[in-house]
Protein backbone atom coordinates (compact mmCIF):
# COMPACT_ATOMS: atom_id res chain seq x y z
CA UNK A 1 0.00 0.00 0.00
CA UNK A 2 3.02 2.09 0.62
CA UNK A 3 4.19 2.21 -2.88
CA UNK A 4 0.00 2.66 -4.19
CA UNK A 5 0.48 6.24 -1.85
CA UNK A 6 3.73 7.07 -3.41
CA UNK A 7 1.33 6.73 -6.61
CA UNK A 8 -1.25 9.09 -4.96
CA UNK A 9 1.59 11.60 -4.23
CA UNK A 10 2.03 11.87 -7.90
CA UNK A 11 -1.17 12.98 -8.77
CA UNK A 12 -1.41 14.92 -6.15
CA UNK A 13 1.87 17.30 -7.62
CA UNK A 14 0.30 17.76 -10.58
CA UNK A 15 -3.19 18.56 -9.39
CA UNK A 16 -5.28 15.62 -10.01
CA UNK A 17 -7.25 13.99 -6.91
CA UNK A 18 -4.27 11.93 -4.92
CA UNK A 19 -5.35 8.41 -5.76
CA UNK A 20 -2.92 5.28 -6.27
CA UNK A 21 -2.49 2.04 -7.30
CA UNK A 22 -0.14 -0.69 -8.06
CA UNK A 23 -0.35 -4.35 -8.93
CA UNK A 24 1.86 -7.05 -7.57
CA UNK A 25 2.71 -10.21 -8.99
CA UNK A 26 4.87 -12.86 -7.46
CA UNK A 27 6.36 -9.92 -5.36
CA UNK A 28 6.89 -7.90 -8.16
CA UNK A 29 5.13 -4.41 -9.32
CA UNK A 30 3.94 -5.21 -12.62
CA UNK A 31 1.33 -1.87 -12.83
CA UNK A 32 0.98 1.24 -11.54
CA UNK A 33 -0.94 4.00 -11.93
CA UNK A 34 -2.37 7.16 -10.15
CA UNK A 35 -5.83 9.59 -11.29
CA UNK A 36 -5.23 11.58 -14.61
CA UNK A 37 -8.81 12.32 -15.24
CA UNK A 38 -7.97 16.27 -15.60
CA UNK A 39 -4.59 16.26 -17.16
CA UNK A 40 -5.90 13.45 -19.85
CA UNK A 41 -8.97 14.94 -20.33
CA UNK A 42 -10.32 10.87 -19.81
CA UNK A 43 -13.22 10.04 -17.63
CA UNK A 44 -11.69 6.62 -17.85
CA UNK A 45 -8.10 7.78 -16.42
CA UNK A 46 -8.41 6.36 -13.17
CA UNK A 47 -5.29 5.00 -11.26
CA UNK A 48 -6.73 1.13 -11.17
CA UNK A 49 -7.25 1.62 -14.77
CA UNK A 50 -3.65 2.84 -15.52
CA UNK A 51 -2.45 0.16 -13.48
CA UNK A 52 -4.47 -2.99 -14.72
CA UNK A 53 -3.20 -1.41 -18.80
CA UNK A 54 -0.17 -1.31 -17.60
CA UNK A 55 -0.08 -5.00 -15.74
CA UNK A 56 -1.22 -6.26 -18.83
CA UNK A 57 0.87 -4.95 -21.09
CA UNK A 58 3.97 -6.09 -18.73
CA UNK A 59 2.89 -9.78 -19.14
CA UNK A 60 1.49 -9.45 -22.26
CA UNK A 61 -1.81 -10.66 -21.44
CA UNK A 62 -5.40 -9.34 -20.42
CA UNK A 63 -6.07 -11.80 -17.42
CA UNK A 64 -4.31 -10.43 -14.56
CA UNK A 65 -4.54 -14.10 -12.41
CA UNK A 66 -2.38 -14.28 -9.45
CA UNK A 67 -2.08 -10.81 -9.08
CA UNK A 68 -2.78 -8.61 -6.07
CA UNK A 69 -3.84 -5.01 -7.02
CA UNK A 70 -3.57 -2.31 -3.99
CA UNK A 71 -5.29 1.13 -4.12
CA UNK A 72 -5.54 3.74 -2.05
CA UNK A 73 -9.37 4.36 -2.26
CA UNK A 74 -12.10 1.73 -2.86
CA UNK A 75 -12.61 1.29 -5.98
CA UNK A 76 -15.80 2.85 -8.29
CA UNK A 77 -18.16 1.24 -10.44
CA UNK A 78 -15.97 1.13 -13.85
CA UNK A 79 -12.84 0.33 -12.14
CA UNK A 80 -14.44 -2.54 -10.40
CA UNK A 81 -15.52 -3.83 -13.44
CA UNK A 82 -12.05 -3.62 -14.65
CA UNK A 83 -10.89 -5.32 -12.13
CA UNK A 84 -13.60 -8.41 -12.39
CA UNK A 85 -12.86 -8.29 -16.50
CA UNK A 86 -9.12 -8.37 -15.85
CA UNK A 87 -9.59 -11.19 -13.37
CA UNK A 88 -7.63 -9.75 -10.65
CA UNK A 89 -6.94 -12.22 -7.87
CA UNK A 90 -7.22 -9.98 -4.85
CA UNK A 91 -7.76 -6.20 -3.97
CA UNK A 92 -6.51 -4.35 -0.99
CA UNK A 93 -7.89 -0.95 -0.59
CA UNK A 94 -6.69 2.05 1.98
CA UNK A 95 -10.25 3.83 2.48
CA UNK A 96 -13.98 3.90 1.31
CA UNK A 97 -15.47 5.64 -0.65
CA UNK A 98 -19.22 6.70 0.55
CA UNK A 99 -20.01 8.38 -2.71
CA UNK A 100 -18.91 5.97 -5.25
CA UNK A 101 -17.51 2.43 -3.90
CA UNK A 102 -18.20 -0.41 -4.90
CA UNK A 103 -16.27 -2.88 -2.86
CA UNK A 104 -18.65 -2.95 0.02
CA UNK A 105 -20.10 0.31 0.64
CA UNK A 106 -22.39 1.28 -1.66
CA UNK A 107 -22.16 -2.26 -3.44
CA UNK A 108 -19.79 -4.94 -3.42
CA UNK A 109 -18.89 -5.83 -7.56
CA UNK A 110 -15.77 -7.33 -6.35
CA UNK A 111 -17.79 -10.60 -4.98
CA UNK A 112 -20.59 -10.34 -7.10
CA UNK A 113 -21.43 -14.15 -7.29
CA UNK A 114 -23.62 -13.84 -10.72
CA UNK A 115 -20.73 -12.59 -12.14
CA UNK A 116 -17.87 -15.38 -13.59
CA UNK A 117 -14.94 -13.65 -11.29
CA UNK A 118 -14.81 -12.86 -7.70
CA UNK A 119 -12.20 -11.11 -6.14
CA UNK A 120 -10.44 -11.34 -2.83
CA UNK A 121 -10.92 -8.57 -0.56
CA UNK A 122 -9.21 -6.61 1.75
CA UNK A 123 -10.27 -3.20 3.02
CA UNK A 124 -8.91 -0.11 5.99
CA UNK A 125 -5.35 -1.00 5.11
CA UNK A 126 -3.48 2.00 6.07
CA UNK A 127 -6.39 3.57 6.14
CA UNK A 128 -6.06 6.86 8.06
CA UNK A 129 -2.70 7.84 5.75
CA UNK A 130 -4.91 7.14 1.94
CA UNK A 131 -8.07 9.05 3.67
CA UNK A 132 -5.73 11.87 4.83
CA UNK A 133 -4.10 12.47 1.01
CA UNK A 134 -8.00 12.78 -0.10
CA UNK A 135 -9.02 15.20 2.77
CA UNK A 136 -6.29 17.68 2.78
CA UNK A 137 -6.47 17.58 -0.79
CA UNK A 138 -10.03 18.89 -0.72
CA UNK A 139 -9.69 20.79 2.09
CA UNK A 140 -6.52 22.76 0.14
CA UNK A 141 -8.82 22.69 -3.15
CA UNK A 142 -12.01 24.44 -1.32
CA UNK A 143 -9.60 27.14 0.04
CA UNK A 144 -8.13 28.38 -3.41
CA UNK A 145 -9.92 31.52 -5.00
CA UNK A 146 -11.68 31.16 -7.59
CA UNK A 147 -10.87 31.71 -11.23
CA UNK A 148 -12.09 33.23 -14.02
Amino acid sequence: MAEAIEEARKAEAIGEVPIGAVIVRNGEVIGRGYNLRETDHDATAHAEIIAIREASKHIEAWRLLDSTLYVTLEPCPMCAGAIVQSRVKRVVYGTHDPKAGCAGTLMNLLQEPRFNHETELTSGVMQEECASLLTTFFRRLRRKPASN
